[in-house]
Protein backbone atom coordinates (compact mmCIF):
# COMPACT_ATOMS: atom_id res chain seq x y z
CA UNK A 1 0.00 0.00 0.00
CA UNK A 2 2.80 2.39 0.90
CA UNK A 3 4.68 1.49 -2.26
CA UNK A 4 1.59 2.29 -4.34
CA UNK A 5 1.22 5.69 -2.74
CA UNK A 6 4.88 6.52 -3.36
CA UNK A 7 4.58 5.43 -6.99
CA UNK A 8 1.47 7.61 -7.52
CA UNK A 9 3.16 10.62 -5.92
CA UNK A 10 6.26 10.29 -8.11
CA UNK A 11 4.12 9.82 -11.25
CA UNK A 12 2.13 12.94 -10.40
CA UNK A 13 5.28 15.03 -10.05
CA UNK A 14 6.45 13.93 -13.51
CA UNK A 15 3.07 14.59 -15.11
CA UNK A 16 2.43 18.09 -13.66
CA UNK A 17 4.64 19.97 -16.22
CA UNK A 18 2.95 18.07 -19.03
CA UNK A 19 -0.52 18.95 -17.72
CA UNK A 20 0.50 22.60 -17.23
CA UNK A 21 1.87 22.84 -20.77
CA UNK A 22 -1.22 21.19 -22.21
CA UNK A 23 -3.47 23.55 -20.24
CA UNK A 24 -1.45 26.57 -21.38
CA UNK A 25 -1.63 25.53 -25.03
CA UNK A 26 -5.33 24.93 -24.71
CA UNK A 27 -6.07 28.34 -23.19
CA UNK A 28 -3.85 30.34 -25.54
CA UNK A 29 -4.42 30.49 -29.27
CA UNK A 30 -1.90 33.35 -29.77
CA UNK A 31 1.47 32.84 -31.48
CA UNK A 32 4.30 31.67 -29.24
CA UNK A 33 5.95 34.44 -27.21
CA UNK A 34 9.50 35.38 -28.12
CA UNK A 35 11.84 36.67 -25.44
CA UNK A 36 12.19 40.48 -25.89
CA UNK A 37 15.51 42.08 -26.75
CA UNK A 38 15.46 44.82 -24.12
CA UNK A 39 18.97 45.91 -25.00
CA UNK A 40 17.41 47.90 -27.88
CA UNK A 41 14.62 49.56 -25.95
CA UNK A 42 15.90 53.06 -26.84
CA UNK A 43 15.09 54.16 -30.37
CA UNK A 44 17.77 54.82 -32.89
CA UNK A 45 16.90 58.38 -33.82
CA UNK A 46 18.32 60.67 -36.52
CA UNK A 47 19.10 63.41 -34.00
CA UNK A 48 20.62 62.83 -30.60
CA UNK A 49 18.98 65.31 -28.19
CA UNK A 50 22.13 65.73 -26.11
CA UNK A 51 24.08 66.39 -29.29
CA UNK A 52 21.31 68.19 -31.09
CA UNK A 53 22.75 70.96 -33.14
CA UNK A 54 26.27 70.16 -31.99
CA UNK A 55 28.89 70.80 -34.64
CA UNK A 56 32.39 69.47 -34.90
CA UNK A 57 33.68 72.23 -32.65
CA UNK A 58 31.30 71.31 -29.84
CA UNK A 59 29.71 74.77 -29.63
CA UNK A 60 27.35 75.24 -26.69
CA UNK A 61 25.35 78.44 -26.21
CA UNK A 62 23.57 79.65 -23.09
CA UNK A 63 20.45 81.79 -23.24
CA UNK A 64 22.44 85.00 -22.80
CA UNK A 65 24.86 83.94 -25.53
CA UNK A 66 21.94 83.23 -27.87
CA UNK A 67 20.56 86.72 -27.16
CA UNK A 68 23.98 88.34 -27.68
CA UNK A 69 24.37 86.46 -30.96
CA UNK A 70 20.95 87.65 -32.11
CA UNK A 71 21.89 91.25 -31.25
CA UNK A 72 24.69 91.05 -33.79
CA UNK A 73 23.38 88.78 -36.54
CA UNK A 74 19.58 89.06 -36.61
CA UNK A 75 18.56 90.58 -39.98
CA UNK A 76 15.60 92.57 -38.62
CA UNK A 77 17.76 94.25 -35.97
CA UNK A 78 20.52 95.05 -38.45
CA UNK A 79 17.93 96.59 -40.76
CA UNK A 80 16.67 98.71 -37.85
CA UNK A 81 20.23 99.86 -37.11
CA UNK A 82 20.69 100.80 -40.77
CA UNK A 83 17.43 102.77 -40.62
CA UNK A 84 18.94 104.83 -37.78
CA UNK A 85 21.80 105.74 -40.09
CA UNK A 86 19.27 106.48 -42.83
CA UNK A 87 17.43 108.83 -40.46
CA UNK A 88 20.71 110.64 -39.69
CA UNK A 89 21.44 111.02 -43.42
CA UNK A 90 17.89 112.24 -44.06
CA UNK A 91 18.23 114.86 -41.34
CA UNK A 92 21.54 116.02 -42.81
CA UNK A 93 19.85 116.40 -46.21
CA UNK A 94 16.93 118.36 -44.76
CA UNK A 95 19.25 120.66 -42.80
CA UNK A 96 21.61 121.29 -45.71
CA UNK A 97 19.48 124.28 -46.72
CA UNK A 98 20.87 126.30 -43.81
CA UNK A 99 24.35 126.18 -45.36
CA UNK A 100 25.38 128.54 -48.17
CA UNK A 101 24.28 127.35 -51.59
CA UNK A 102 26.76 128.10 -54.39
CA UNK A 103 26.32 127.44 -58.09
CA UNK A 104 28.09 128.30 -61.31
CA UNK A 105 26.41 128.99 -64.64
CA UNK A 106 27.15 130.53 -67.99
CA UNK A 107 25.65 131.53 -71.34
CA UNK A 108 27.47 131.14 -74.68
CA UNK A 109 25.56 133.05 -77.40
CA UNK A 110 26.15 133.56 -81.11
CA UNK A 111 23.89 136.14 -82.80
CA UNK A 112 22.86 135.16 -86.29
CA UNK A 113 21.38 138.58 -86.96
CA UNK A 114 21.97 141.80 -85.02
CA UNK A 115 20.37 145.23 -85.15
CA UNK A 116 22.40 148.35 -85.84
CA UNK A 117 19.94 150.55 -83.92
CA UNK A 118 21.01 152.35 -80.82
CA UNK A 119 18.54 150.42 -78.70
CA UNK A 120 20.18 148.32 -76.03
CA UNK A 121 20.00 144.59 -76.54
CA UNK A 122 20.41 142.39 -73.50
CA UNK A 123 22.88 139.66 -74.32
CA UNK A 124 21.94 137.24 -71.58
CA UNK A 125 23.43 136.38 -68.23
CA UNK A 126 22.32 134.93 -64.96
CA UNK A 127 19.25 136.07 -63.08
CA UNK A 128 19.55 136.96 -59.43
CA UNK A 129 17.15 135.62 -56.78
CA UNK A 130 15.46 139.02 -56.90
CA UNK A 131 14.71 138.60 -60.60
CA UNK A 132 17.35 141.09 -61.89
CA UNK A 133 19.24 140.16 -65.03
CA UNK A 134 23.00 140.43 -64.81
CA UNK A 135 23.59 140.40 -68.53
CA UNK A 136 25.28 143.25 -70.41
CA UNK A 137 23.60 145.50 -72.96
CA UNK A 138 26.17 145.42 -75.65
CA UNK A 139 24.25 143.98 -78.58
CA UNK A 140 26.70 145.05 -81.27
CA UNK A 141 28.87 141.95 -80.70
CA UNK A 142 28.17 138.75 -82.55
CA UNK A 143 29.57 136.35 -79.90
CA UNK A 144 29.13 136.61 -76.14
CA UNK A 145 30.06 134.34 -73.24
CA UNK A 146 28.92 135.23 -69.72
CA UNK A 147 29.99 132.84 -66.93
CA UNK A 148 28.95 133.60 -63.36
CA UNK A 149 28.94 132.41 -59.76
CA UNK A 150 25.90 132.77 -57.52
CA UNK A 151 25.88 132.30 -53.73
CA UNK A 152 22.74 132.34 -51.58
CA UNK A 153 22.33 132.08 -47.83
CA UNK A 154 18.98 131.30 -46.20
CA UNK A 155 18.22 133.71 -43.34
CA UNK A 156 14.70 132.64 -42.46
CA UNK A 157 12.64 129.78 -43.84
CA UNK A 158 9.67 128.05 -42.13
CA UNK A 159 10.44 124.74 -43.85
CA UNK A 160 14.05 124.79 -42.64
CA UNK A 161 12.91 125.67 -39.13
CA UNK A 162 10.55 122.67 -39.16
CA UNK A 163 13.39 120.43 -40.39
CA UNK A 164 15.71 121.69 -37.62
CA UNK A 165 13.17 121.14 -34.84
CA UNK A 166 11.95 117.73 -36.07
CA UNK A 167 15.39 116.27 -36.89
CA UNK A 168 16.15 114.99 -33.34
CA UNK A 169 12.61 113.64 -33.06
CA UNK A 170 12.97 111.68 -36.31
CA UNK A 171 16.26 110.26 -35.05
CA UNK A 172 14.67 109.28 -31.75
CA UNK A 173 11.84 107.58 -33.65
CA UNK A 174 14.32 105.43 -35.58
CA UNK A 175 16.19 104.57 -32.37
CA UNK A 176 12.95 103.54 -30.67
CA UNK A 177 12.23 101.15 -33.53
CA UNK A 178 15.65 99.61 -32.91
CA UNK A 179 14.93 99.32 -29.19
CA UNK A 180 11.56 97.73 -29.93
CA UNK A 181 13.26 95.18 -32.17
CA UNK A 182 15.76 94.38 -29.43
CA UNK A 183 12.98 93.85 -26.88
CA UNK A 184 11.17 91.60 -29.35
CA UNK A 185 14.34 89.56 -29.89
CA UNK A 186 15.01 89.13 -26.17
CA UNK A 187 11.42 87.97 -25.64
CA UNK A 188 11.14 85.62 -28.61
CA UNK A 189 14.64 84.17 -28.35
CA UNK A 190 14.10 83.45 -24.65
CA UNK A 191 10.78 81.72 -25.22
CA UNK A 192 12.13 79.77 -28.19
CA UNK A 193 15.16 78.75 -26.11
CA UNK A 194 12.86 77.54 -23.34
CA UNK A 195 10.77 75.66 -25.88
CA UNK A 196 13.84 73.77 -27.09
CA UNK A 197 14.89 73.04 -23.52
CA UNK A 198 11.41 71.76 -22.70
CA UNK A 199 11.52 69.28 -25.57
CA UNK A 200 15.05 68.17 -24.69
CA UNK A 201 14.06 67.60 -21.08
CA UNK A 202 11.00 65.68 -22.22
CA UNK A 203 13.29 63.52 -24.33
CA UNK A 204 15.44 62.81 -21.28
CA UNK A 205 12.37 61.85 -19.26
CA UNK A 206 11.05 59.64 -22.05
CA UNK A 207 14.45 57.97 -22.39
CA UNK A 208 14.42 57.12 -18.70
CA UNK A 209 10.84 55.94 -19.02
CA UNK A 210 11.70 53.76 -22.02
CA UNK A 211 14.64 52.24 -20.19
CA UNK A 212 12.49 51.59 -17.14
CA UNK A 213 9.73 50.03 -19.20
CA UNK A 214 12.26 47.84 -21.00
CA UNK A 215 13.37 46.46 -17.66
CA UNK A 216 9.74 45.90 -16.67
CA UNK A 217 9.13 44.09 -19.93
CA UNK A 218 12.10 41.81 -19.33
CA UNK A 219 11.00 41.06 -15.76
CA UNK A 220 7.42 40.39 -16.87
CA UNK A 221 8.67 38.04 -19.55
CA UNK A 222 10.78 36.00 -17.11
CA UNK A 223 7.94 35.91 -14.60
CA UNK A 224 5.60 34.74 -17.31
CA UNK A 225 8.01 32.01 -18.41
CA UNK A 226 8.33 30.96 -14.80
CA UNK A 227 4.57 30.62 -14.50
CA UNK A 228 4.31 33.36 -11.86
CA UNK A 229 2.19 35.80 -13.87
CA UNK A 230 -0.21 35.59 -16.77
CA UNK A 231 0.79 36.33 -20.33
CA UNK A 232 -1.26 39.52 -20.36
CA UNK A 233 1.21 41.14 -17.97
CA UNK A 234 3.97 40.66 -20.51
CA UNK A 235 1.80 41.96 -23.35
CA UNK A 236 0.70 45.01 -21.34
CA UNK A 237 4.36 45.79 -20.62
CA UNK A 238 5.13 45.53 -24.34
CA UNK A 239 2.25 47.87 -25.21
CA UNK A 240 3.39 50.45 -22.65
CA UNK A 241 6.97 50.25 -23.96
CA UNK A 242 5.84 50.77 -27.56
CA UNK A 243 3.81 53.82 -26.53
CA UNK A 244 6.82 55.28 -24.77
CA UNK A 245 8.97 54.64 -27.85
CA UNK A 246 6.44 56.44 -30.03
CA UNK A 247 6.45 59.46 -27.70
CA UNK A 248 10.25 59.48 -27.67
CA UNK A 249 10.37 59.34 -31.46
CA UNK A 250 7.87 62.20 -31.75
CA UNK A 251 9.79 64.34 -29.27
CA UNK A 252 13.03 63.79 -31.20
CA UNK A 253 11.32 64.85 -34.41
CA UNK A 254 9.78 67.93 -32.78
CA UNK A 255 13.11 69.26 -31.53
CA UNK A 256 14.46 69.64 -35.08
CA UNK A 257 12.03 72.40 -36.24
CA UNK A 258 12.29 74.01 -32.80
CA UNK A 259 16.02 74.38 -33.30
CA UNK A 260 15.34 75.82 -36.75
CA UNK A 261 12.96 78.38 -35.23
CA UNK A 262 15.59 79.38 -32.67
CA UNK A 263 18.19 79.72 -35.42
CA UNK A 264 15.89 81.98 -37.40
CA UNK A 265 15.31 84.29 -34.44
CA UNK A 266 19.05 84.40 -33.73
CA UNK A 267 20.07 84.91 -37.34
CA UNK A 268 22.16 81.75 -37.02
CA UNK A 269 23.38 80.23 -40.28
CA UNK A 270 21.32 77.15 -41.26
CA UNK A 271 24.51 75.34 -42.33
CA UNK A 272 26.03 75.64 -38.85
CA UNK A 273 24.96 73.80 -35.73
CA UNK A 274 25.03 74.46 -32.00
CA UNK A 275 23.71 72.99 -28.80
CA UNK A 276 21.95 74.74 -25.96
CA UNK A 277 23.57 74.88 -22.55
CA UNK A 278 21.75 75.63 -19.32
CA UNK A 279 22.05 75.34 -15.56
CA UNK A 280 18.91 73.86 -14.03
CA UNK A 281 19.64 75.35 -10.60
CA UNK A 282 20.10 78.85 -12.00
CA UNK A 283 17.04 78.40 -14.17
CA UNK A 284 14.87 77.53 -11.18
CA UNK A 285 16.30 80.52 -9.28
CA UNK A 286 15.42 82.73 -12.24
CA UNK A 287 11.69 82.01 -12.12
CA UNK A 288 11.07 84.52 -9.34
CA UNK A 289 9.90 88.08 -10.02
CA UNK A 290 8.50 90.81 -7.83
CA UNK A 291 4.76 90.80 -8.54
CA UNK A 292 4.10 93.81 -6.28
CA UNK A 293 5.61 96.29 -8.73
CA UNK A 294 3.25 98.89 -10.08
CA UNK A 295 2.66 99.14 -13.81
CA UNK A 296 4.33 102.20 -15.36
CA UNK A 297 3.13 102.97 -18.85
CA UNK A 298 6.12 105.21 -19.59
CA UNK A 299 8.49 102.23 -19.46
CA UNK A 300 6.77 100.50 -22.36
CA UNK A 301 8.53 101.07 -25.68
CA UNK A 302 5.19 101.37 -27.47
CA UNK A 303 4.20 104.24 -25.19
CA UNK A 304 7.47 106.02 -25.93
CA UNK A 305 6.84 105.58 -29.65
CA UNK A 306 3.37 107.11 -29.29
CA UNK A 307 4.87 110.06 -27.43
CA UNK A 308 7.45 110.53 -30.19
CA UNK A 309 4.70 110.50 -32.83
CA UNK A 310 2.84 113.16 -30.82
CA UNK A 311 5.96 115.34 -30.76
CA UNK A 312 6.40 114.97 -34.53
CA UNK A 313 2.77 115.81 -35.15
CA UNK A 314 3.05 118.84 -32.87
CA UNK A 315 6.00 120.08 -34.91
CA UNK A 316 3.96 119.63 -38.10
CA UNK A 317 1.07 121.64 -36.63
CA UNK A 318 3.44 124.47 -35.68
CA UNK A 319 4.91 124.40 -39.18
CA UNK A 320 1.54 124.92 -40.85
CA UNK A 321 0.75 127.67 -38.37
CA UNK A 322 3.89 129.61 -39.33
CA UNK A 323 4.01 128.73 -43.02
CA UNK A 324 2.53 132.16 -43.89
CA UNK A 325 5.80 133.83 -42.82
CA UNK A 326 8.10 135.02 -45.59
CA UNK A 327 11.30 133.32 -46.63
CA UNK A 328 14.32 135.62 -46.53
CA UNK A 329 17.72 134.93 -48.07
CA UNK A 330 20.83 136.87 -49.03
CA UNK A 331 22.53 136.46 -52.38
CA UNK A 332 25.77 137.42 -54.09
CA UNK A 333 26.43 137.18 -57.85
CA UNK A 334 29.66 137.61 -59.79
CA UNK A 335 29.73 137.56 -63.61
CA UNK A 336 32.29 137.93 -66.35
CA UNK A 337 31.09 139.04 -69.79
CA UNK A 338 33.22 138.13 -72.83
CA UNK A 339 32.20 139.72 -76.15
CA UNK A 340 33.78 139.76 -79.59
CA UNK A 341 32.69 139.58 -83.19
CA UNK A 342 35.31 136.91 -83.90
CA UNK A 343 34.82 133.66 -82.04
CA UNK A 344 38.56 132.98 -81.87
CA UNK A 345 39.06 136.24 -79.94
CA UNK A 346 36.03 135.81 -77.69
CA UNK A 347 38.03 135.52 -74.45
CA UNK A 348 40.39 138.40 -75.23
CA UNK A 349 38.31 141.02 -73.37
CA UNK A 350 36.17 140.63 -70.23
CA UNK A 351 33.68 142.90 -68.50
CA UNK A 352 33.20 141.83 -64.84
CA UNK A 353 30.19 142.69 -62.73
CA UNK A 354 29.06 141.73 -59.20
CA UNK A 355 26.15 142.43 -56.90
CA UNK A 356 24.81 141.58 -53.46
CA UNK A 357 21.25 141.76 -52.12
CA UNK A 358 18.38 140.33 -50.12
CA UNK A 359 15.50 138.29 -51.46
CA UNK A 360 12.16 137.54 -49.80
CA UNK A 361 9.02 135.69 -50.76
CA UNK A 362 5.64 136.15 -49.04
CA UNK A 363 2.81 133.66 -49.70
CA UNK A 364 -0.26 135.89 -50.03
CA UNK A 365 -2.90 133.42 -51.19
CA UNK A 366 -2.43 129.68 -51.71
CA UNK A 367 -6.01 128.57 -52.23
CA UNK A 368 -6.54 127.91 -48.48
CA UNK A 369 -4.11 124.98 -48.69
CA UNK A 370 -2.28 126.15 -45.56
CA UNK A 371 -5.51 126.25 -43.53
CA UNK A 372 -6.59 122.84 -44.78
CA UNK A 373 -3.19 121.37 -43.99
CA UNK A 374 -3.35 122.88 -40.53
CA UNK A 375 -6.81 121.40 -39.92
CA UNK A 376 -5.65 118.01 -41.21
CA UNK A 377 -2.60 118.06 -38.93
CA UNK A 378 -4.77 118.85 -35.90
CA UNK A 379 -7.12 115.96 -36.72
CA UNK A 380 -4.16 113.62 -37.03
CA UNK A 381 -3.00 114.89 -33.66
CA UNK A 382 -6.35 113.88 -32.17
CA UNK A 383 -6.00 110.41 -33.72
CA UNK A 384 -2.65 109.97 -32.00
CA UNK A 385 -4.29 110.98 -28.72
CA UNK A 386 -6.88 108.24 -29.12
CA UNK A 387 -4.11 105.80 -30.07
CA UNK A 388 -2.44 106.63 -26.77
CA UNK A 389 -5.66 105.98 -24.83
CA UNK A 390 -6.16 102.66 -26.64
CA UNK A 391 -2.53 101.69 -26.02
CA UNK A 392 -2.95 102.20 -22.27
CA UNK A 393 -5.92 99.83 -22.29
CA UNK A 394 -3.93 97.24 -24.26
CA UNK A 395 -0.93 97.54 -21.93
CA UNK A 396 -3.15 97.15 -18.86
CA UNK A 397 -4.75 94.05 -20.40
CA UNK A 398 -1.37 92.53 -21.27
CA UNK A 399 -0.06 93.23 -17.78
CA UNK A 400 -3.03 91.74 -15.93
CA UNK A 401 -3.08 88.70 -18.22
CA UNK A 402 0.67 88.10 -17.86
CA UNK A 403 0.52 88.58 -14.08
CA UNK A 404 -2.36 86.15 -13.68
CA UNK A 405 -0.66 83.61 -15.95
CA UNK A 406 2.59 83.86 -14.00
CA UNK A 407 0.92 83.45 -10.63
CA UNK A 408 -1.17 80.50 -11.82
CA UNK A 409 1.77 78.74 -13.44
CA UNK A 410 3.96 79.35 -10.41
CA UNK A 411 1.38 77.82 -8.06
CA UNK A 412 0.92 74.91 -10.47
CA UNK A 413 4.69 74.36 -10.53
CA UNK A 414 4.83 74.05 -6.74
CA UNK A 415 2.07 71.44 -6.69
CA UNK A 416 3.50 69.43 -9.58
CA UNK A 417 6.91 69.37 -7.93
CA UNK A 418 5.32 67.56 -4.98
CA UNK A 419 3.48 65.25 -7.36
CA UNK A 420 6.74 64.14 -8.98
CA UNK A 421 8.24 63.16 -5.63
CA UNK A 422 5.10 61.25 -4.62
CA UNK A 423 4.77 59.56 -8.02
CA UNK A 424 8.35 58.29 -7.84
CA UNK A 425 7.75 56.93 -4.35
CA UNK A 426 4.50 55.25 -5.39
CA UNK A 427 6.11 53.68 -8.45
CA UNK A 428 8.97 52.33 -6.38
CA UNK A 429 6.62 50.78 -3.80
CA UNK A 430 4.20 49.34 -6.36
CA UNK A 431 7.06 47.80 -8.34
CA UNK A 432 8.32 46.03 -5.22
CA UNK A 433 4.79 44.84 -4.38
CA UNK A 434 4.34 43.48 -7.90
CA UNK A 435 7.61 41.58 -7.77
CA UNK A 436 6.44 40.01 -4.50
CA UNK A 437 3.10 39.10 -6.06
CA UNK A 438 1.04 41.41 -3.82
CA UNK A 439 -0.51 43.63 -6.53
CA UNK A 440 -1.36 42.94 -10.20
CA UNK A 441 0.62 44.42 -13.07
CA UNK A 442 -2.18 46.90 -13.74
CA UNK A 443 -1.05 48.77 -10.64
CA UNK A 444 2.45 49.03 -12.07
CA UNK A 445 1.11 50.42 -15.34
CA UNK A 446 -0.98 52.97 -13.45
CA UNK A 447 1.97 54.01 -11.28
CA UNK A 448 4.23 54.26 -14.34
CA UNK A 449 1.65 56.36 -16.19
CA UNK A 450 1.26 58.68 -13.19
CA UNK A 451 5.03 59.05 -12.91
CA UNK A 452 5.63 59.95 -16.54
CA UNK A 453 2.60 62.26 -16.54
CA UNK A 454 3.75 64.07 -13.42
CA UNK A 455 7.31 64.47 -14.73
CA UNK A 456 6.17 65.81 -18.10
CA UNK A 457 3.62 68.07 -16.40
CA UNK A 458 6.29 69.41 -14.07
CA UNK A 459 8.58 70.24 -16.99
CA UNK A 460 5.73 71.94 -18.84
CA UNK A 461 4.90 73.95 -15.73
CA UNK A 462 8.54 74.97 -15.22
CA UNK A 463 8.95 76.32 -18.72
CA UNK A 464 5.48 77.87 -18.67
CA UNK A 465 6.57 79.82 -15.60
CA UNK A 466 9.74 80.95 -17.38
CA UNK A 467 7.80 81.96 -20.49
CA UNK A 468 5.11 83.75 -18.47
CA UNK A 469 7.86 85.60 -16.60
CA UNK A 470 9.20 86.87 -19.93
CA UNK A 471 5.68 87.97 -20.91
CA UNK A 472 5.28 89.76 -17.56
CA UNK A 473 8.61 91.53 -17.95
CA UNK A 474 7.65 92.61 -21.45
CA UNK A 475 4.25 93.85 -20.25
CA UNK A 476 5.94 95.87 -17.51
CA UNK A 477 8.57 97.25 -19.88
CA UNK A 478 11.42 95.86 -17.76
CA UNK A 479 13.19 93.69 -20.34
CA UNK A 480 16.85 94.61 -20.47
CA UNK A 481 18.89 94.35 -23.67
Amino acid sequence: MDRSRVFLFISTLFCLPVFARAQNNHSNNLPPVVQPDTSKNILIIPLNPHGAGQDSSGQFLTLQQCIDYAMQHQPALNKALINVSVAKATNAINLAGWLPQASASGDLIHYIQTSNSSAAITTGGTVTPGGTSTGASRGQYTNTFIPGVSVTQALFNPSLLYAAKSAPVFLKQAQLVTDSTKIFLVSTVSKSFYNVLLTLEQINVLKEDTTRLGKNLRDAYHQYKGGIVDETDYEQAAITLNNSKAQLKQANENVVPQYAALKQLMGFSPEKEFNVSFDTVQMIKGIYIDTTQQLQYEKRIEFQQIKTNKDLQGQLVNYYRTSFLPTVSAFYNYNLAYENNRFSNLLSNSYPSSLVGLSFNIPIFTGFSRLHNLQKAKLQQQLIGWDEADLKLQINKEYTTALASYKGNFYNLQLLQKNVAMARRVYFVVTLQYKQGIVPYLNVITAESNLITSEISYLNALFQVLSSKVDLQKAMGSISY
